[in-house]
C-alpha cells in the first residue's frame, strides 16, 4: 500500500484529518493490561508449501494465540533485507515478497483487530544494506539526492559509508557478504521520511479511521549517540522524539517500545527517549540464574515506571539464548520463570515458541547471522517438524539443520502439548487466564515479601481486597517461606481451587506455588 500510493503521496497524512471516534491516550493501566506475542517472523508458519513463514500462515493461527491468553503481537520486520532476520533493509517501504503482498498484510492488521489483538511492528532505521535506492543511487555520485540520507566519511564526494560497527561486510548464513552502511539520522530529509513512513503505518487510508493501522512499534538497537561513535547525536530530542509525536498525534493510543541498548533498566529511555515501554532484562538475567537477591531487585526496578510507561517482562527474545535451553530443560524452573514474568506488575511478553518449551542457543561456531538461527527455529504446530504449515525455511542448510535443538515427536509441540492437563503450554494458559481474570495480577499493587536469606521468593499482589501470593522457590533445597500473618480465605489456583493455609505451607526444591483470595 505504501509503495502503491508513494511518499510524495504520504505527506499529505500528516495533515490530521478528522476522526468519527477519538482514540483514548494511551496509559500505564491500558499497557499492564496486555500481553505480548513476540513473533520471529519468517519462523512462525507458512501457508504455502515453501517452508517460509508468511502473513496468510500468521493470520491461519490468530485464533492459536487469542486461545492461550495473548492480547497484542510484536513482529520481527517484515521489510526486504538480504538477511533472513530481515533487519538491514534495502527497503524500507514495501513487504518482503517472501511474506506476501501488501494486500495480504493488510488483511491481517484487520484480521488481528476483528480479534481484539493489537500489532506492533519492528523497526529498525539506522542502518541500510546494500542494495537499498538510498545508497546505490549516491555512493561515488556527488550531490545525488540521496546522498545527505547516508552518512560518508566523505561528504564532498559520497564515498566510504561509515559501515555498521566499522567491519566493512557482514556474512549470512546462506554464505553472501553484506554491506551494512549508517543512515544520516542527523539529516532533517530522514527524519521528515521516516516520520511519514511510521504515520503511513498508523493510519494506511490517510483518514484517521485506523482501520488498517498498526497500533505501535518496537524501535530495535535505540540509542541516544549511535554506536557510541559521537557522530550521530542526541537522538532522543532530535531524531526520536518528533516521530514520535506526530505518530501520537495521528492515534493517541499508539505505544512505542524500546529495545535499549544496553539491555539495562532503560530508564533514559522512558523519561529522556520518549517511549512508553522497554523491556525488563535484568529480572530475566537474575531468573535464569535463579539468584533471590538479583531476582527481588529486578521486580522492584521493574515494577515502578513513569505515569503512563511500563516495563515488558520478558524470558526470551530473538537474540538470547531460549530459557529452557538455559535451565536444562527443568520445567521446575522454567514454570518459576513464567510465574515471576507473567503474574508480575508490568507487560508480560511470550517469545513465540516459549510456551511450548521450545530450545535453541546461539551457536559461537557459527560466524554469522546463522548462529542465532537456533534461536529462531520454526515454531512447533505438529509433533512432525517439518509438516506442512512448519516454517523450516533453514531446512537446506546443513549446519542449522544438523544442529537443530527441536527434533520430531519430542514432546514439544503445539498439538502434543495442548490437551495435555500438565503440558508447559497449559500451564501458560493457565496463568494467562489467571492474569486476565483477576485484576489484581494486571493494576494491583505488588509487595515483595521474605525479605531474608532463605530462596524463596515471594510476592504479593492486591487491590480492592483481593489478593494473589506467588512463592517461588529458587533453591536446590526445600524452604518454608517466612510470611506474616496473611488472614483466612486463601485457595490454591494452581490445585483446584483447594483451600490452604499459607503459614503451613513448604516449596520443594524449585517449588511453585500460586494462591489467591476467593
Amino acid at each position: 500500500m505504501i509503495r502503491a500510493i508513494g511518499l510524495a503521496l504520504a505527506a499529505l497524512l500528516l495533515a490530521a484529518p478528522a476522526r468519527a471516534t477519538e482514540p483514548a491516550k494511551t496509559s500505564t493501566a491500558a499497557m499492564r493490561d496486555e500481553v505480548i506475542y513476540h513473533v520471529f517472523f519468517r519462523s512462525f508458519r507458512d501457508s504455502n508449501g515453501d517452508r517460509i513463514g508468511d502473513l496468510k500462515g500468521l493470520t491461519a493461527g490468530l485464533d492459536e494465540l487469542k486461545a492461550l491468553g495473548v492480547t497484542s503481537l510484536l513482529l520481527t520486520p517484515i521489510q526486504p533485507s538480504p538477511y533472513y532476520h530481515n533487519y538491514f533493509a534495502t527497503d524500507f517501504e514495501s513487504i518482503d515478497p517472501a511474506y506476501g503482498t501488501m494486500d495480504d498484510y493488510l488483511a491481517f492488521v484487520r484480521a488481528a483487530h476483528a480479534l481484539g489483538l493489537r500489532v506492533y511492528l519492528d523497526e529498525e532505521f539506522q542502518y541500510v544494506a546494500d542494495g537499498h535506492p538510498w545508497l546505490t543511487s549516491s555512493r561515488g555520485h556527488p550531490g545525488a539526492k540521496f546522498g545527505p540520507y547516508i552518512l560518508y566519511n566523505r561528504p564532498k564526494t559520497n564515498e566510504e559509508p561509515e559501515p555498521f560497527l566499522g567491519v566493512p561486510a557482514w556474512p549470512g548464513y546462506d554464505g553472501r557478504w553484506t554491506g551494512i552502511s549508517m543512515v544520516n539520522l542527523k539529516s532533517p530529509a530522514v527524519r521528515a521520511y521516516f516520520t511519514r513512513l511510521l504515520v503511513h503505518w498508523i493510519d494506511p487510508h490517510g483518514d484517521g479511521s485506523l482501520r488498517d493501522g498498526v497500533d505501535g512499534f518496537r524501535i530495535d538497537h535505540m540509542m541516544d549517540d549511535l554506536d557510541n561513535k559521537h557522530r550521530l547525536t542526541d537522538l532522543f530530542a532530535d531524531f526520536w522524539t518528533p516521530i514520535f509525536a506526530a505518530i501520537r498525534a495521528r492515534n493517541p493510543s499508539a505505544r512505542i517500545i524500546a529495545e535499549q541498548s544496553d539491555w539495562g533498566a532503560g530508564d533514559a529511555w522512558l523519561t529522556k527517549g520518549g517511549t512508553d515501554m522497554v523491556f525488563a532484562f535484568p529480572l530475566r538475567f537474575a531468573l535464569e540464574k535463579m539468584d533471590k537477591p538479583a531476582i527481588v531487585k529486578a521486580l522492584r526496578e521493574s515494577r515502578e515506571a513513569p505515569e503512563g510507561k511500563s516495563r515488558i517482562l520478558s524470558l526470551e527474545n530473538h537474540d538470547m539464548d531460549r530459557f529452557m535451553s538455559v535451565v536444562g530443560g527443568d520445567q521446575r524452573k522454567a514454570r518459576i520463570g513464567a510465574a515471576l514474568t507473567l503474574l508480575m506488575r508490568g507487560t508480560p511478553s511470550i517469545y513465540y515458541g516459549q510456551e511450548l518449551g521450545m530450545r535453541g542457543r546461539i551457536d559461537a561456531k557459527v560466524k554469522s547471522d546463522g548462529a542465532h538461527i537456533g534461536l529462531r527455529d520454526a515454531y512447533r504446530w505438529s509433533a512432525y517438524l517439518d509438516a506442512p504449515g512448519s516454517a523450516t525455511w533453514y531446512r537446506n542448510d546443513a549446519t542449522a539443520w544438523g544442529n537443530r535443538f527441536n527434533r520430531g515427536n519430542d514432546g514439544v509441540s503445539l498439538a502434543e502439548e495442548r490437551n495435555e492437563t500438565d503440558s508447559l503450554y497449559t500451564f501458560y494458559r493457565t496463568l494467562l487466564a489467571l492474569r486476565a481474570e483477576r485484576p489484581e495480577l494486571r493494576q494491583g499493587d505488588q509487595r515483595l515479601l521474605c525479605n531474608d536469606g532463605s530462596t524463596a521468593v515471594c510476592v504479593l499482589r492486591s487491590m480492592n481486597g483481593r489478593e494473589m501470593l506467588v512463592l517461588a522457590n529458587t533453591g536446590e533445597a526445600a524452604v518454608r517461606p517466612s510470611l506474616p500473618a496473611m488472614g483466612q480465605g486463601w485457595i490454591d489456583l494452581l490445585d483446584r481451587d483447594r483451600a490452604v493455609n499459607p503459614a503451613t505451607i513448604e516449596l520443594s526444591p524449585y517449588g511453585l506455588r500460586v494462591l489467591g483470595t476467593r
